[in-house]
């Protein structure tokens, strides 16, 4: 009986005329022509359909769920990120798994199937090569930190759930507390000797990346040590009765300590009381080599605390040099240099500057941009206002996406999203929209200084909101994180900004394509996005190859794009405040081109539809895009497939 349901099940689906999700072809829609307003509880959304199924058929499918359940146990276990248990262990877990992908029979497999191992082949290698960059960067912060093996051991002593000796715990407290004191006093020693030598400041002790990498890890070691602690204070009597004094002095020891290397070497003010590392460390945390995840989607940055230093002085970072970038880059499957990809965006930046000026005489000011864009800045709405404008030039843009049939939007997408307002901490981070299926609108409140206000007022005006909203939400992020919750979701750990911020990107750039941007108001809008995303590549680049500091990738922000100089603060924190990737502000251009150069292969050739083109992007899920265009075209694939696609023509 089981199998003539399965049987019958199967007659079903062929007969409903089923087609693959890259094909060109689509049978004739019953739905009735769509209309920008967003349904209500009066207008139901329909169940999908049953050709409207994830039917993923790729034989890896089951080892990367498998491999992610896994590593998640792994990670729940592991959590000292600096651990060298940890990192032999997913050293082995890695190693295995890609050797169980090596002895898979490549030319047996299916196509998706295909696709799917040089994914997860590709994902593993840059694991495996992250281990050993991870190693080189906890070999540098050693000489700062040389107890950390005290902390780590007592953490996952308690992880094995081993017998403790109270006794013996307090010895080595207290062993941890002078070990700590001595390392401080060594420092100070070197610091006064070199204070009072010619040059010394040419020549400092540790470097301030260094130091500020080491004061973030210590951060997360207290932590640890205080949740081994409370694990037993108080369940375990003799422990807190021999425990509790030691550990209280080693908790107040390292705070200082951490302290003291982000005031006397990294130059930071800590703050004090029982938070204030962890304060310290959300303003300076590196760019987050020890996370225990691979990461994906979108990520807030850490709100920047009211104290923090004005003008940047605050922010750190911690450049990984251009042989972490090549990785990265590898990663992405991106077969350029940061050279050439620098080069890539003053091209693309001086073709925004020449439209600057283009738009600038329509106005009246001749080829002075930035005095149209000073005008522009002035357009935006009274208080209370922005929430209406954010909704109405979303659904404006979801009007233009359908009349044009460019993609499709599902019911359930166009009724489901939402809007909240952001916090005045959360816009010194963040100054202008996030989205997704909630929209988080940056706009002025009453608590803000003036100059706050008018800066918020400025940076998010009509024109400039008109240029993002859609980014955000419909066809962006919203529509994005709807599909790709629904089709191919094992996909997700492979996930890529290149993709994720490229696939909003792209809209950016079609849109000013298809002439969505009339007035030259909006036209100045967008291109001012566009010349921030070129910044973006450029400044971030640059800083990873140690050609720029945070206050000149400011200063590059404001007299370059024209942001206002608190705006820029906020984008130059939130790049290297540690929540994202070291290549996550240059993808943003960069897959939106390669989403472009792809378009132009497939599309304006006359080989898809756009509406085609798109959903089948969307249904494949967030990988790089050079694996989107194999999946599309069809591209026959090897087990030694390396990137190669130039989607960027450097020579013209």
């Amino acid at each position: 009986m089981k199998t003539l349901a399965l049987m019958i099940l199967v007659v079903e689906v062929m007969l409903s005329g089923w087609t693959p999700a890259w094909s060109s072809t689509r049978k004739p829609s019953n739905e009735p022509q769509r209309t920008s307003s967003r349904p209500t509880a009066a207008q139901p959304t329909p169940a999908a359909d049953a050709d409207d199924l994830d039917r993923s058929s790729s034989e890896i499918r089951p080892l990367i769920e498998r491999y992610s359940v896994d590593l998640g146990n792994l990670n729940r276990f592991y959590t000292i990120a600096i651990s060298p248990t940890r990192r032999e262990r997913l050293k082995q877990f890695y190693t295995d798994w890609r050797a169980r992908l090596d002895r898979l029979p490549f030319d047996g497999l299916s196509f998706d199937g295909k696709v799917d191992y040089l994914l997860f082949r590709n994902y593993l290698d840059y694991q495996l090569r992250q281990l050993d960059i991870q190693a080189k960067q906890i070999a540098e912060i050693e000489p700062l930190m040389p107890f950390a093996s005290i902390i780590i051991g007592l953490e996952e002593a308690r992880r094995r759930m081993e017998a403790i000796d109270p006794a013996k715990v307090a010895a080595s407290l207290d062993d941890l507390n002078r070990q700590i004191e001595a390392t401080r006093r060594t420092i100070e020693t070197e610091l006064r000797r070199r204070g009072s030598a010619e040059g010394a400041s040419a020549n400092p002790i540790f470097k301030k990346t260094v130091a500020n990498r080491a004061a973030t890890v210590l951060t997360d070691l207290r932590t640890t040590l205080r949740n081994w602690f409370t694990f037993y204070n108080g369940y375990d009597p003799l422990f807190t009765w021999w425990a509790e004094a030691p550990y209280r002095q080693v908790d107040q020891t390292l705070q200082s300590y951490i302290a003291f290397l982000r005031e006397r070497i990294v130059g930071i003010r800590a703050e004090t009381g029982e938070a204030g590392a962890d304060v310290a460390a959300a303003r300076t945390s590196p760019g987050g080599q020890f996370r225990s995840a691979p990461g994906g989607g979108r990520t807030a940055a850490p709100p920047r605390p009211i104290s923090a230093e004005p003008g940047g002085a605050d922010i750190i970072g911690d450049p990984i040099g251009r042989e972490a970038l090549m990785t990265e880059l590898a990663r992405e499957m991106i077969p350029y240099t940061p050279e050439e990809l620098l080069a890539l965006a003053e091209r693309e930046m001086a073709w925004c500057e020449n439209e600057m000026k283009r738009a600038s005489r329509e106005l009246g000011y001749g080829d002075d941009w930035k005095r149209a864009l000073e005008y522009v800045k002035t357009r935006y709405v009274e208080p209370g206002k922005q929430p209406e404008l954010v909704r109405d030039l979303a659904l404006e843009a979801i009007r233009f996406l359908e009349e044009r049939d460019l993609v499709t939007i599902p019911p359930l997408a166009k009724e489901t999203w939402r809007m909240e307002m952001m916090s005045p901490e959360r816009q010194l981070v963040n100054p202008f929209f996030t989205g997704g299926e909630v929209i988080t609108v940056s706009y002025p409140t009453n608590t803000m200084s003036h100059e706050a206000k008018m800066m918020s007022l400025r940076g998010n005006n009509r024109h400039f909101s008109r240029a993002t909203v859609f980014h955000e939400l419909i066809p962006g992020h919203h529509l994005q994180g709807f599909m790709t919750a629904r089709y191919k979701p094992y996909r997700n750990l492979f996930s890529t900004p290149f993709w994720g911020e490229g696939w909003a990107l792209y809209w950016e750039l079609l849109l000013w394509d298809l002439g969505f941007h009339r007035s030259p108001e909006d036209r100045i809008g967008a291109l001012f996005w566009r010349m921030h995303r070129c910044a973006r590549i450029i400044f971030s680049l640059k800083f990873h190859l140690g050609e720029m500091t945070p206050q000149e990738c400011i200063d590059f922000l404001v007299t370059r794009v024209g942001h206002e100089r608190a705006n820029a603060e906020g984008e130059v924190r939130r790049s290297f405040g540690g929540q994202y990737g070291p290549l996550y502000q240059a993808a943003y251009l960069l897959g939106g081109l390669q989403f472009r150069a792809l378009h132009r292969e497939l599309v304006e050739s006359g080989k898809m539809t756009n509406r085609a083109f798109h959903d089948a992007i969307l249904k494949e899920g967030r990988i790089p895009v050079e694996m989107v265009r194999a999946i599309l075209t069809r591209q026959p694939l090897t087990r030694d497939f390396r990137s190669s696609w130039r989607f960027y023509d450097l020579g013209r």
